[in-house]
């Protein structure tokens, strides 16, 4: 049986986090660092990795909602429920985001067992693990899923969860991109790679900070311009991500070169399919690992990694944009803080 504490999550730094409030623990709304706000299940210690902060999209989502504030439209009695400028229903979405964004971490981590062979490990134990992770993942999803109806808003029902749809097919197109065979015979652009990846990285996001503000009865100027915030702001926290592997680190392997990242993929179309084919072949025809870091070497000393950090710095400047039509405030500065933060590289 699954336990009904609230776990507490460790620690931890995140390029979302630097400098998103002032003091440190007092987030609105009671938001605390390191804790979901009702996490049900003890699923959520599974789910920690320092790459993914489990808070961010939560907390976003209750900074747009104190940022924007109430609606000219809405109900006197509406106001009345409100607790320092976000309302319940506003709270529970942000938790609905984090039960979503948990239960896929965790269904990514389903290992695929078809050629796993006794050097591996025990096949028992993968067995037992990759069980675990889809009732883990679908528990997260049907607790979202029970929250999301008692919201009683059918918009951002739809808005959740055409969210799930779009998360369901980016990673579907992340995994049949896996192998580097595929990624050599397609001439893939970059405005193709910010497509797939608002799929399965900024769809969730935008599409909570644009329902928080259809609770709140806003009007679709600003659910659009809360929606265009999430998406820019996804988009420059992959796009850092993906170039942190070029600029903090001196080689890579095979394990850590990504065929899909931001800098590769511009590398690519500067290049050319045919030559950056020829390099893959080079030095595919090298040691392995030392392949990759030629591979790593080139794409490092091209045009592909500028760009990519030029192209970061193009959505943490639209995410600015997308929110100054809100009054100035705390809640503001620290989204602004947030975007600033995602184009620190």
């Amino acid at each position: 049986m699954l336990p009904d504490t609230q776990p507490v999550l460790p620690p931890h730094r995140d390029v979302f986090a630097e400098g998103y409030w002032k003091t440190p623990g007092a987030h609105p709304g009671g938001y605390k660092r390191g804790r979901l706000p009702s996490f049900k299940a003890g699923v959520g210690g599974f789910v920690f990795d320092n790459k993914n902060n489990l808070q961010m999209r939560g907390l976003v989502v209750l900074l747009i909602s104190k940022a924007a504030g109430p609606s000219l439209a809405a109900d006197a009695p509406l106001e009345q429920d409100m607790v320092s400028g976000i309302y319940p229903s506003q709270r529970n979405l942000a938790e609905i985001t984090e039960l979503i964004h948990s239960a896929f971490l965790v269904h990514r981590g389903i290992v695929n067992l078809k050629d796993w062979t006794t050097s591996d490990g025990p096949l028992n134990d993968m067995q037992f693990g990759n069980k675990m992770a889809v009732l883990s993942g679908d528990f997260l999803l049907a607790n979202a899923c029970t929250g999301l109806a008692q919201l009683n808003n059918t918009k951002v029902v739809e808005l959740i969860s055409s969210a799930i749809g779009d998360l369901v097919q980016g990673i579907y197109y992340e995994n049949n991109r896996a192998g580097e065979e595929i990624n050599i015979t397609d001439d893939v652009l970059i405005g193709a790679w910010q497509d797939h990846t608002f799929l399965s990285h900024g769809a969730l996001l935008a599409k909570s900070c644009q329902a928080a503000m259809e609770l709140a009865h806003h009007e679709m100027r600003s659910q659009a311009l809360a929606f265009q915030y999430g998406k820019h702001l996804s988009l420059g926290h992959k796009l850092n991500s993906d170039v942190q592997a070029f600029v903090k680190e001196n080689t890579c392997d095979r394990t850590s070169f990504n065929f899909n990242s931001a800098p590769v993929i511009l590398h690519q179309q500067f290049v050319g399919r045919e030559q950056w084919i020829c390099e893959i072949n080079k030095a595919k025809s090298s040691h392995h690992d030392a392949g990759y870091s030629e591979l790593w070497r080139i794409v490092k000393s091209g045009k592909g990694v500028d760009s990519a950090i030029d192209l970061c710095h193009y959505h943490g400047n639209k995410a600015l944009e997308a929110i100054k039509c809100f009054p100035p405030s705390e809640a503001r500065s620290a989204l602004e803080n947030i975007a600033t933060a995602v184009t620190n590289l």
